[in-house]
């Protein structure tokens, strides 16, 4: 079996006028990680397409130690439109697992948590924390605030002590198994889709 081809390759002249594509891609092909209905669009196009529906939701990544998982919670944010995410700690981060991703979100840097915090304060939107500490809820069971930045700590020490004495909310993924918990990016991936499933406006009938 071939492997799947990824995109298209040069489009037919005559090229359609459209300021929203990109002549070198026309030329060239597209072969980027973007959905059909964006073949051939300049970035700056598929960003402004997508700021029209992006959700309320936001996510939150402390980067404490170069984590390589941050890059697949960007891209997992993409792929549920989430209004922007963040990075608490350092601002250079681990971008592979992005697969570009990142390109077409809204990134804010804090340098700590405390500039989090204020932030999410004089915005009013409340944090979430995600972590399998005492006292956490089970996400299954709780509503999530509309306006909510999930946040997500570390592989390993999880979220920081100061931002989970900051959240609104502490919830956890109800595991079932032998294992005490799961990776950072797939907790991260359920949490923003228990948000999805309570707030966003699901498409009628198949994905494709």
């Amino acid at each position: 079996m071939s492997a799947r081809e990824i995109g298209v390759g040069p489009h037919p002249e005559p090229w359609p006028e459209d300021p929203r594509l990109d002549p070198e891609l026309l030329a060239g092909g597209d072969r980027r990680n973007v959905e059909d209905r964006f073949r051939y669009w300049r970035r700056e196009a598929i960003v402004a397409e997508l700021d029209t529906h992006r959700h309320d939701l936001h996510v939150a990544i402390e980067n404490l130690e170069h984590d390589a998982n941050i890059g697949s919670v960007v891209r997992t944010a993409n792929a549920f439109a989430v209004g922007a995410f963040h990075i608490v700690g350092r601002r250079r981060w681990n971008r592979r697992g992005a697969m570009v991703t990142d390109r077409y979100q809204h990134e804010i840097h804090h340098p700590d948590a405390a500039h989090l915090i204020a932030w999410a304060r004089e915005q009013g939107r409340p944090l979430v924390a995600i972590d399998l500490v005492e006292g956490a809820v089970p996400i299954e069971r709780t509503a999530l605030p509309h306006n909510a930045v999930l946040v997500v700590g570390q592989e390993g020490p999880g979220v920081s002590p100061e931002l989970l004495a900051a959240s609104e909310l502490v919830v956890g993924i109800t595991q079932f198994g032998s294992t005490r918990s799961i990776n950072v990016a797939a907790a991260a991936a359920i949490a923003m889709h228990s948000w999805i499933l309570q707030h966003a406006t699901l498409p009628p009938g198949p994905l494709r």
